[in-house]
C-alpha cells in the first residue's frame, strides 16, 4: 500500500516582519500560556519554512584556548582556571578533513571558530585558504573570529565566506555582568562591518546565565530589532564549566528554553533558529517541542568548540523518530 504525501506549500498571508519590538512586548510573549505560545510559533514557522526540514551545521574550533576576553561563561578565557589549554591553530589540511567528514555525515554548513578577541591580519590570512577550500567542497561557510577591523570582513567575503557569527550573548543591561573586556557597542560595530561587506549574519545569545525572563526578553528584542534581522539565530543553553564565574549558575528550566525558542521564531519569522550549545542536556521530548516551536537548525557533531554535543547517530535517530530530514 502506497501512502500519499503532501507537498509543502507556503501560505499566502505571511506574518508581518517587524524591527521595532519593545522589551515589554517580547516579555508578554514569553509570559503567554505555554501551549498557546508554542502553537502561535508553530503557525508562524509554517508560513516561512517547511516544518519537516532541519538545517545541519557543524562547528569546529580551529584555534582553541588562550583568549584574552573575560566572558564569564567561557572555558577558553585566560582569566579563568579551566582545563582548556592554549592550542595552536589547526592546519588547512586538518580543517578540510574535518569539513569532509561533516559533509559525509550530512551537514550543509561548516562553521570555524577561533578563540581570539579579534583576528590579527596574519591570523586572518591563514583562515582565508581554509574558507576557500571548505567552500570548494560545496558546503556553506561560517566563521566566528571575534571583533573585526575595517576591511577584514571584505577579505573573508572575497575568500568565499557565507556567514559571520558574532553573538550578542545577552541583553544590553545584563551584558556588564557577563563580560567586562569589551563593550556591547563593540559587538554591534562588528555586525555592521559584516553587513557592509555583504555577508549573512549569524547572531544569537546564551540563556541560563542567571538572567531574569525580562532580560531574556531584552536579548530577543535586541536581536529582532537588528535591521535586517539575522539570517541565523543560535540559541545557546549555558553549559556551566568548572573554573568559570558561571560554573554555579542555576539550570534554566526546559520550559523556559522552549519559550525562548518560540518567541525567537515569532519575532524573527524568516530566520533560522538554531538549537546550539546545551542541547545534550535537553531530553528528546524537549527537543521535539523546540522543533515544533520553530527551531529549524542544529549544531550537528559530537563537539562544539570545547563542550559536548549529541553524537551524530543520536541525532539521526531523533530526526528519524520525529520524521524530520536534513535540508539539502
Amino acid at each position: 500500500m502506497q501512502i500519499a504525501t503532501m507537498e509543502f506549500k507556503r501560505p499566502a498571508s505571511p506574518h508581518p516582519e517587524r524591527a521595532n519590538w519593545s522589551v515589554d512586548e517580547v516579555e508578554a510573549l514569553l509570559s503567554l500560556p505555554f501551549m498557546e505560545l508554542v502553537y502561535r510559533a508553530a503557525e508562524i514557522h509554517r508560513q516561512f519554512f517547511d516544518p519537516a526540514k532541519v538545517q545541519l551545521s557543524t562547528l569546529v574550533s580551529i584555534k582553541t584556548g588562550g583568549c584574552p576576553e573575560d566572558c564569564g561563561y567561557c572555558s577558553q578565557s585566560v582569566h579563568h582556571d579551566t582545563p582548556v589549554a592554549d592550542q595552536p591553530m589547526m592546519t588547512v589540511d586538518e580543517v578540510v578533513a574535518a569539513a569532509k567528514l561533516a559533509k559525509a555525515n550530512g551537514a550543509g554548513r561548516f562553521c570555524m571558530g577561533a578563540a581570539w578577541r579579534g583576528p590579527k591580519d596574519a591570523d586572518l590570512q591563514k583562515t582565508l585558504d581554509m574558507v576557500k577550500q571548505v567552500k570548494a567542497l560545496g558546503l556553506e561557510t561560517c566563521a566566528t573570529f571575534g571583533l573585526l577591523r575595517d576591511g577584514q570582513a571584505e577579505r573573508l567575503k572575497d575568500a568565499g565566506l557565507d556567514y559571520y557569527n558574532h553573538n550578542l550573548d545577552t541583553a544590553p543591561d545584563k551584558y556588564a555582568d557577563i563580560i567586562q573586556s569589551r563593550e556591547y557597542e563593540d559587538r554591534l560595530d562588528t555586525l555592521g562591518k559584516v553587513r557592509k561587506a555583504g555577508l549573512s549574519v549569524c547572531c544569537g545569545g546564551i540563556v541560563g546565565m542567571n538572567e531574569t525572563r525580562r532580560e531574556r526578553a531584552g536579548l530577543i528584542a535586541q536581536l529582532a530589532n537588528l535591521d535586517p534581522q539575522p539570517e541565523s539565530v543560535p540559541i545557546n543553553n549555558l553549559v556551566p564549566i568548572v573554573g568559570t564565574p558561571l560554573s554555579g549558575a542555576d539550570r534554566l528550566d526546559w520550559t523556559e528554553f522552549v519559550r525562548t525558542i518560540a518567541v525567537a521564531r515569532i519575532t524573527m519569522p524568516k530566520s533560522y533558529v538554531r538549537l546550539s550549545a546545551g542541547r545534550r542536556e535537553l531530553d528528546e521530548a524537549a527537543q521535539a517541542l523546540c522543533f515544533l516551536a520553530g527551531a529549524n537548525s542544529i549544531f550537528y557533531g559530537d563537539k562544539l568548540l570545547t563542550t559536548g554535543n549529541p553524537d551524530v547517530e543520536a541525532d539521526r535517530n531523533l530526526l528519524s523518530k520525529l520524521d524530520l530530514s536534513a535540508q539539502q
